[in-house]
């Protein structure tokens, strides 16, 4: 499910590509637009309106972990590679080639001649040595990148030098099969950066930390990717403009981007979106189930398409907070419901309680698909014989019975010592789908006595207990997804950043006290270090089928409906090739408006 924002999602960091959630499910891919904005300056550059939900929270790609800052930092950095969302292949972006040795443990990268940055400083391979070794690898800043980039079992980092200008090498301890997807990791500015972690504030925290926030002076950010950032004014919108320096030409050598700037209105209103794109005012909107057929209608009217890029990738799921540990002495779930959720019986019995296909049937309106896998349906690596958990309320009762639970005359549900069964579950507010599928949740699990306490909330408030606080109890959420599976081993892997369902302490945070890693848990995070070693593809699709099979009888995520990636686009912007991997405008550097 990769619509996110210009869906240039393949570039940036593959921690990003699952949360946080906890990222994607949550940004609506619009191009909405104030008219009067539009109107006063249509007749001097041409520009497309975009619409996100909320505000960034930095715009430092490296430490983010929101959503919409990720969203900010991929419209103006690049990496080594890409990958076409429309063939899955990894392609060359600043690179121009890369070889691999014989034995798979030498990468050397050579980047395409006269790359520079949007101040016109070249672009060398110093930058990308400093971006690996100062950014990414150094233990003092904190960055879920680091994770995912380290290989094998010995989890070592790659050492990256530079041979000349162009070229850089790559050494690793084994091989590791999807490295170079991964060496797509934006790209950023020594020039510019090499003095903010060099330097520390009062507080000895690296500069760095606290470099590019959102009330950086625009000018100030040196991007690499087709577009640099013009104006933020938080609340309202998010301005970028054509980077001079972008080094993408069109096949007759005209320079890119075409469309000159890029609006994103910040509207906490999906329903808002469709007002006004159903009015002209918008250029494209990520298409709800429930919009669907009143858009389809309006197709031709409306001089727009709606584009079916077939299931989308990503997953929705809910998922206990099974952090058993405490700080200060303060459990993060309270004891009596921490052994509830740490009970596979309690989560195998909640799957079967949640009437998955009357959320497709009603929410999604029949365009949608059963997700029972973390691997996203189209992947190649993905388990086709997996089996989920259909809707079975006896199932789910008998399963609590055995596991000690029981009931009272009026069939509500409590534990081995007598307390009601009751739980918080909580989801970003804004997103009516999720908080559609959050009260049929609700009301699911009430059949088998469960009481839920529903409450969407802001998202950035979400993301601080999921991140920092780590008080929540039950969470409904999505993850992004893709075809390469150990872009999402720092979920996985215990003491990886975004293993949020048992998060362990994070760099700079206090002491987790009493934390529990289950041994499936270890165990996922074993294979997933056996999956990247392994180079035959077919044996690595056993490992993942193995992992799919552990994740489905373990439910540290509980997952729902996928959706079909839909969306409607006006006519005037050209040439459109959507696919559920990128969207409607993943080649927007190259896209164009006409006039209607």
């Amino acid at each position: 499910m990769k619509t996110l924002l210009g869906s240039k999602l393949w570039r940036i960091f593959p921690t990003k590509l699952l949360l946080i959630g906890i990222i994607i499910l949550n940004t609506i891919t619009l191009n909405g637009c104030n008219s009067a904005l539009l109107e006063s300056n249509a007749s001097q550059v041409t520009q497309l309106v975009q619409a996100v939900l909320s505000d960034p929270k930095t715009f430092n790609l490296v430490i983010s972990q929101d959503r919409g800052s990720s969203s900010v930092g991929n419209m103006m950095f690049e990496g080594l590679v890409t990958q076409n969302p429309i063939t899955g292949e990894i392609e060359t972006a600043l690179a121009e080639s890369w070889s691999v040795s014989e034995d798979k443990l030498k990468i050397i990268v050579k980047l395409k001649k006269g790359l520079k940055w949007s101040d016109g400083h070249p672009l060398t391979a110093e930058d990308v040595v400093f971006t690996f070794n100062d950014l990414y690898f150094n233990t003092d800043i904190p960055t879920g990148t680091r994770d995912i980039l380290r290989v094998g079992q010995s989890q070592e980092l790659p050492k990256v030098r530079k041979l000349n200008d162009l070229e850089i090498e790559f050494v690793l301890a084994e091989p590791f099969a999807p490295f170079v997807s991964i060496i797509g990791q934006a790209i950023f500015p020594e020039h510019i950066l090499k003095k903010t972690v060099e330097t520390k504030d009062k507080d000895g925290n690296l500069l760095f930390l606290s470099t590019w926030t959102v009330d950086t002076p625009p000018d100030e950010f040196v991007v690499n990717s087709a577009y640099k950032l013009k104006e933020y004014v938080n609340s309202q919108r998010i301005i970028f403009e054509a980077n001079p320096y972008y080094w993408k030409k069109s096949e007759n050598g005209e320079t890119l981007p075409r469309i000159k700037k890029i609006v994103w209105q910040i509207v906490e209103s999906q329903d808002t979106f469709l007002l006004q794109f159903r009015s002209g005012s918008l250029d494209s909107i990520t298409v709800s189930p429930e919009y669907f057929s009143l858009l389809k209608k309006e197709e031709k009217r409306g001089n727009f398409t709606v584009y079916n890029g077939g299931a989308s990738y990503g997953t929705t799921y809910i998922t206990f907070n099974l952090n058993q540990g405490q700080r200060n002495g303060k459990p993060f779930v309270e004891p009596i419901k921490s052994q509830w959720f740490n009970n596979v019986k309690f989560r195998q019995a909640v799957a079967y309680a949640i009437d998955r296909q009357r959320i497709n049937n009603n929410i999604y309106r029949g365009l949608g698909e059963l997700q029972n896998s973390p691997i996203s349906i189209q992947s190649p690596f993905y388990d086709e014989n997996l089996k989920g958990y259909e809707y079975n309320l006896e199932k789910a009762k008998q399963l609590l019975t055995e596991a000690g639970f029981t009931y009272n005359k009026q069939g509500e549900l409590f534990d081995s010592k007598g307390n009601r069964v009751t739980f918080s579950l909580i989801t970003n507010s804004g997103n009516k789908i999720r908080e559609a599928m959050g009260s049929q949740i609700q009301s699911d699990l009430g059949k088998i006595g469960i009481k839920v306490d529903f409450e969407p909330i802001n998202f950035n408030t979400l993301t601080n207990q999921l991140d920092n606080s780590l008080d929540w109890e039950c969470v409904l959420l999505g993850f992004t997804g893709g075809n390469e599976p150990n872009n999402s081993a720092n979920l996985w892997d215990p003491n990886g950043s975004l293993h949020f369902f048992n998060q362990g302490a994070k760099p700079g945070q206090e002491p987790i006290e009493g934390r529990k890693v289950a041994d499936w848990e270890v165990k996922i995070g074993q294979l997933f270090i056996e999956a990247a070693r392994e180079l035959d593809i077919e044996k690595r699709k056993a490992i993942y089928v193995e992992v799919q099979e552990i994740v489905s009888e373990n439910l540290p995520f509980i997952y729902l409906v996928n959706p079909l990636a839909l969306g409607a686009v006006r006519n005037k912007i050209q040439t459109i090739e959507y696919s559920a991997l990128g969207g409607a405008f993943w080649n927007l550097e190259e896209l164009k408006i006409t006039d209607e």
